[in-house]
């Protein structure tokens, strides 16, 4: 194994074990949490009982609540908006969406879903990869359901590359191909051509990952669907609320140009990049909540505060 071949192999392990390790160490008190499924056939987790609100809505293709040790991690990160002060809704898409469902009418879900769940305002909306994707139409379509909205990760298009991975990641998940479809979600984290056969080996324990998934076959591939053909560039001049844009510099998702022309295309739009980080060391840094939360006081107050800002 070559020198390079075992940092690839080291820098997977690492990030897997370091999950497991701040997920197992005693943590504060557990959160007031509660679960349910809405009218509309949305599954939700609400963490916390502060007087403001904040919808999160996952990345995809396909969307579950985190459970065991994800929801664990997910708790963790969490935790920075309940001390806040925030009620924090992490919600699913419907389940079992017809074909055509486009990523406008998961917008139009969402907006029903606070009007039905969160007593019809979400104070924010923090939309990561794919979810960012719905966020964008909840700014554009439904400012009387949000205040202020976070894209982590997300842009007004899809690049070709990631358009092509999720496609597919989401069919080899509806097929049941586990170990194929962990094999594909690591070219998210290892995606050059070299590290093909490492990813086929390491494809069928980081398939075991999506073992349990609530998400039904079918609404993977109308996912998958929905964001080829996404396409929000007609819908920024559409947003009057605040926006804040958080962006790794080398996500192969979503490229530094393409969310530097999605920024420049909402008035008013704050943009916090981060150098040398790609697509999922961006949605699962530490710094999400601290760049967030820095940015709801400065709306508020009038203060610049952000880490990398732009613009």
């Amino acid at each position: 194994m070559t020198a390079r071949r075992q940092l690839a192999v080291g820098a997977v392990l690492a990030a897997v074990a370091g999950g497991v390790i701040a997920a197992a160490r005693p943590s504060s008190p557990p959160l007031p949490r509660r679960t349910g499924t809405s009218a509309g056939g949305m599954e939700f987790l609400a963490i916390g009982d502060g007087p403001r609100s904040l919808l999160s809505i996952p990345g995809g293709p396909g969307s579950d609540l985190p459970e065991g040790l994800m929801g664990r991690l997910s708790e963790r990160e969490l935790r920075p908006y309940v001390a806040a002060g925030f009620t924090v809704w992490t919600v699913t898409r419907p389940r079992h969406m017809p074909a055509g469902h486009t990523v406008a009418d998961m917008a139009t879900d969402h907006a029903r879903f606070v009007g039905e769940e969160m007593g019809g305002t979400a104070d924010v909306v923090l939309g990561q990869s794919y979810g960012g994707l719905v966020a964008l139409h909840l700014a554009a379509d439904h400012a009387d359901v949000v205040r202020a909205v976070v894209l982590v990760g997300a842009a007004a298009r899809v690049e070709e590359w990631g358009r092509e991975v999720d496609a597919r990641w989401a069919r080899l998940r509806a097929e049941g191909r586990d170990a194929e479809a962990g094999a594909v979600f690591l070219e998210y984290l290892l995606p050059d051509a070299r590290h093909a056969r490492l990813r086929q080996a390491l494809g069928r324990p980081v398939g075991r990952l999506f073992t349990g998934s609530a998400t039904p076959p079918g609404d993977l591939l109308v996912e998958a669907d929905a964001e080829r053909s996404f396409d929000a560039w007609d819908a920024l001049s559409r947003i009057t609320v605040p926006v804040l844009l958080l962006a790794g510099e080398e996500d192969r998702f979503f490229s530094l140009d393409t969310v530097r022309q999605t920024a420049a295309g909402i008035a008013g739009s704050t943009l916090v990049t981060y150098p040398g980080r790609g697509h999922v060391a961006t949605i699962s840094s530490s710094d999400v909540p601290r760049d967030v939360l820095a940015w709801l006081e400065w709306d508020r107050a009038g203060t610049r505060d952000g880490r990398h800002p732009e613009g």
